[in-house]
């Protein structure tokens, strides 16, 4: 009941201040939006702006009349964003420095009866921070008839003499040359590099001695198939704590319900487990107000170097 009432409670303050403030001032800024995960090309802009994005990747919500003159400065990787059309599917690569993805466009499957190998040649530009990168020269139609080709972007370990790091975006630019309508258009992927790194988070219990709780690793280059659930073994993950604890979540202590963390469902680039924290760990007690962490070394990140990934709590 008590959960109820909270929901309830949730929802009226939701409503009220729906209810307070304009439309306009529900909708976030350009970069907060993306560090929430909204790629450039759907960013919402307030009435009476357009989206226009950078050279580097970044979006802007402008007025109609800077458009024209930023598109004179040369500062404007695209101002008129397609939302239909050739579909670009990305899906970060398990080695250190890929990206995999996919360009589904009926009008290149000229032949039904193979598999079509085509060149990149004038329909792709690639840049990271709105500087141009030697993209692949071939893709490869995914099956029969599909219509979907495959392609894959080794980015390269420096930009302008600086290794890349997790606020660097690629943008992935494709040039459909007959788009629904038959005329030409431009079709934009940009891809924040935070998203091929991995999270941790925690769900249910996760600060109490003895309780079940799901430990979640968004893990994006452990996808190696998507056409079904990977795993990845829990002895990955160390765990510390006070009083000089150090183990994995393989010890036996912490009573997982599997010895992976497995996929919770095909490409979804999510891994889960169910733990629980005990009160002693070889010999060493756990006491409450006690600090733990549960890291995790993601070795895939583009700048060649082994991040590490760590959720932090407290025992309650």
């Amino acid at each position: 009941m008590t959960i109820n009432k909270k929901i309830i409670l949730g929802i009226s303050f939701v409503l009220i201040f729906s209810f307070m403030h304009p439309i306009n001032g529900d909708i976030d800024s350009p970069r907060k939006q993306m560090k929430e995960g909204v790629v450039a090309e759907n960013v919402l802009c307030k009435g009476g702006l357009e989206l226009v994005i950078r050279i580097n990747g970044m979006p802007a919500c402008v007025k109609p009349e800077t458009v024209d003159k930023m598109q004179e400065r040369g500062i404007l990787l695209a101002t008129k964003i397609i939302k239909s059309g050739p579909d670009i599917e990305t899906v970060p690569a398990s080695s250190m420095s890929v990206v995999n993805f996919y360009i589904t466009d009926h009008d290149l499957n000229l032949s039904h009866r193979g598999i079509e190998v085509l060149s990149t040649e004038g329909l792709f530009e690639f840049t990271i921070n709105g500087i141009s990168i030697q993209g692949p020269e071939k893709m490869i139609e995914t099956g029969y008839d599909t219509g979907k080709f495959y392609l894959k972007l080794e980015l390269p370990e420096t930009i302008n003499g600086k290794q890349l790091s997790q606020d660097d975006i690629v943008v992935i630019k494709y040039l459909d040359k007959s788009n629904q309508s038959g005329e030409q258009s431009i079709q934009l992927k940009s891809i924040p590099l935070t998203k091929t790194f991995a999270e941790i988070e925690t769900f249910g219990g996760g600060s109490r001695i003895g309780h079940e709780f799901i430990l979640r690793l968004y893990e994006p280059d452990a996808n190696r198939d998507s056409r079904d659930e990977d795993k990845i073994s829990i002895s990955q993950l160390e765990f510390r704590s006070e009083g000089g604890i150090k183990t994995t979540l393989a010890n036996p202590k912490f009573d997982a319900n599997s010895n992976y963390l497995i996929e919770t469902g095909h490409n979804t680039n999510i891994f889960e487990v169910q733990i629980k924290i005990p009160r002693q760990i070889d010999g060493k007690t756990i006491h409450i107000g006690d600090w733990y962490e549960i890291k995790y070394i993601d070795r895939t990140t583009p700048s060649n170097s082994n991040e590490k990934v760590i959720f932090k709590g407290m025992i309650g």
